[in-house]
């Protein structure tokens, strides 16, 4: 019989719906329910895309002696990451405090007050490698819930303690700053970097290797100033860059036959992917090929960003025009008849010579794609098989391209990855926008369309959503249901309205402008607390009562920090609408990020990224007259970092700005001083950084 989680809009929490446990979404009912028991919670964190976070599933959850024990002990609680990451980021938190590590899934047990005692990971079922199993630790906890609750008190409070002492310290962090320290701070970023740096495979750091998609957008932006400037660029930034988008794009991580990067590489040299595919990654990493491309004219990032973008729009996009969250790692394999990790992406030599010579009988073709994309007997994956690479250019690209399809349509009939296909607000700002970015250096309205189509839902079903909330967005919503459960975090405001800002650049539609200012308002209003931003808005329940300052996190995760992001999005808006009061209080924000970017800045990329936009801005361009596409067309190739630009027709920037002599005129203004108007087109692209 199903449980709670039965009406859901996680894919994730469906999976669980069928369980023996009996499940609880997170709710005041279940901590109600517990207090009127008399037990402790369990609570388990996950997504649908969680390797390990099925296997547990699996060994215990759908165990019914494990459940058993469960529900006699415990209210249990299930929660989807990517749905309440507020919930996730506080219990992530508690449990690398208490273990010194965390991951997924996570398992946290809490009192009646929402305070955690104790926390792990996976737990296996039967005793293995150190580890107790699942079944001994519910039967210890009980036995300590029951026997030893002043110990449980004390634990539970000493890490709330900690981590409300942490969160205070950064929203009560200094307020002022000067340009000289923003300066060094990008300069010591640069060494930080170099410091980490792998020159032998790219990247950063040992094993497992993720792709830094926020670093290097920091340093693709650093070299466009650089370039733009006239300065002698500093030669690591540079190498960084092409040397890891290139190691990307060759490895295994990167799928060769259908396009779309995989979560992360368990190896240091980019051969084997842990293989979920997730939106956030592929949107960002779309915008990194594209800006690449856009700043040097690389072949390889315009491949990239052209089957990037081709697998968002074929693989991730929805019924109702917003994008997916994530393929699974796991499918069906049909040689064992089970689910194992990578069964649809990984091939044996005699699989490429069945797809391939079967309808010929010719082997050559199947020869040269195994030696090119390096499938050996031994494999350099599991059970023989090989994740397909890309280490030298085919020597005849038609020919791969043709062999590719083929394999493509192999491929096809294998049981595809489960796909989570929920919306998150944030993570289709992020695709917005890199859609945006790629179908602007590559010249593709249609894709430039299909991110009109996914802001278009994030307005109609996302944005208001919850009455008492107008400007606010929910954060998830599925087949056309918006999830009331969930309100938007900072992130989504923030990178929502950067979604935004970059459709009213593009399309000229300052209704675009006025959304992101929008939400930015409501920013203003409901997450600011002392001299910072937080992560929830001050009208919205805690996660826990017992916290005196409400979840903060200045550094990057997989995604930017919404600290960072709205910085980055009001330093646009200000721009765009002349919003000068707007720019003075998101520079309030940027003190607590100096020490972040120049000492930590593999955790503070987009913070880096922005403080190279607050050094090259406010950059405002407004092209006056006939919507000449030679000149829309250098505003949008346009690098300089701090650069916004207005065309069309009722928008801030283009007020009491004419046409000279009825032909295209574009006035550009940095730091709010203006260059004389110019219907000059290499003017205008010297002006801006367009060196392609």
């Amino acid at each position: 019989m199903p449980n709670r989680l039965a009406d859901s809009t996680s894919p994730y929490l469906l999976q669980h719906a069928d369980n023996p446990v009996d499940w609880y979404p997170w709710s005041e009912e279940a901590f109600e329910l517990a207090r009127t028991r008399n037990v402790p919670i369990f609570l388990s964190v996950g997504y649908s895309a969680c390797h390990w976070c099925h296997v547990m599933a699996h060994e215990s959850f759908e165990n019914p002696s494990v459940a058993a024990l469960m529900n006699e002990y415990f209210v249990n609680i299930k929660v989807d990451r990517e749905e309440l990451p507020a919930v996730d980021s506080l219990y992530m938190e508690a449990t690398q405090a208490m273990t010194g590590q965390g991951g997924w899934p996570n398992s946290v047990w809490l009192d009646h007050d929402r305070r955690p005692w104790y926390a792990g990971t996976y737990f296996p079922p039967r005793p293995s490698h150190g580890m107790p199993s699942f079944t001994q630790v519910l039967l210890a906890l009980n036995d300590t819930w029951t026997s030893e609750r002043e110990r449980v008190n004390e634990s539970s409070a000493r890490i709330m303690e900690h981590i409300g002492s942490r969160n205070e310290l950064i929203v009560k962090s200094k307020s002022d700053f000067t340009r000289d320290e923003i300066k060094f701070a990008v300069t010591s970023g640069l060494e930080s970097l170099s410091a980490s740096y792998d020159p032998i495979n790219g990247g950063f750091g040992d094993a497992p290797k993720f792709p830094p998609s926020l670093t290097l957008e920091f340093l693709l932006r650093n070299e466009a100033l650089q370039k733009l400037a006239g300065s002698e660029p500093d030669f690591r930034g540079m190498q960084m860059i092409e040397h890891t988008c290139n190691s990307m794009a060759r490895g295994g991580m990167y799928d060769q036959i259908g396009g779309g990067f995989a979560r992360y590489s368990v190896d240091a040299t980019w051969t084997v992917p842990h293989f979920e595919k997730m939106l956030y990654d592929n949107a960002q990493l779309l915008s990194i090929y594209a800006h690449l491309y856009r700043l040097t004219g690389d072949k390889q990032a315009l491949r990239i960003t052209t089957e990037t973008a081709e697998f968002l729009i074929r693989e991730m996009l929805t019924s109702e025009g917003g994008f997916a969250a994530a393929l699974d790692a796991d499918s069906i394999d049909l040689d064992t008849g089970h689910s194992e990790e990578g069964a649809f992406y990984a091939w044996t030599p005699q699989q490429i010579r069945e797809a391939l010579a079967k309808d010929s009988g010719d082997s050559t073709d199947a020869e040269w794609v195994i030696q090119l994309c390096n499938v050996t007997e031994v494999g350099t994956f599991e059970h023989g098989k090989s994740v397909l690479t890309l280490h030298q250019d085919p020597d005849d690209w038609d020919r791969w391209n043709r062999l590719r399809t083929k394999l493509m349509t192999a491929r096809a009939v294998r049981p595809r990855p489960g796909r989570d296909d929920k919306i998150v607000a944030s993570w289709n700002g992020l695709t917005i926008r890199a859609l945006v970015d790629a179908g602007s250096v590559c010249n593709r309205p249609d894709w430039i369309e299909c991110a009109t189509r996914a802001a278009d839902l994030l307005v109609s079903t996302h944005l208001g959503a919850d009455p008492t909330h107008p400007s606010r967005l929910v954060r998830v919503s599925r087949d056309g249901k918006a999830g009331l459960h969930a309100l938007g975090v900072l992130e989504d405001q923030a990178l929502v309205a950067s979604a935004f800002l970059a459709l009213a650049q593009v399309s000229g539609d300052d209704v675009w402008r006025e959304l992101a200012g929008t939400l930015l308002n409501d920013i203003q209003d409901h997450f600011q607390q002392d001299s910072g931003l937080t992560d929830t808005a001050n009208d919205v329940e805690p996660v826990a009562k017992d916290v005196a300052t409400r979840q903060v996190d200045p550094t990057d995760n997989v995604t930017p920090s919404g600290w960072a992001a709205t910085i980055d999005a009001a330093l646009t808006y200000s721009a765009l609408s002349g919003d000068v009061e707007m720019r003075t209080w998101a520079e309030k924000f940027i003190p607590a990020l100096v020490p972040l970017v120049a000492s930590h800045t593999r955790f503070a990329g987009w913070g880096s990224a922005m403080f190279v936009t607050w050094l090259d801005g406010p950059r405002e361009v407004a092209l006056a007259g006939s919507s000449d596409s030679k000149f829309q067309y250098a505003l949008v190739n346009g690098t300089a970092p701090g650069m916004v630009y207005s065309w069309g027709s009722d928008q801030p920037l283009l007020k009491d700005r004419k046409a000279l002599e009825g032909k295209p005129t574009a006035y550009v203004c940095r730091g709010f001083v203006c260059d004389a108007p110019t219907t000059d087109l290499q003017t205008l692209k010297n002006s801006i950084g367009v060196f392609n």
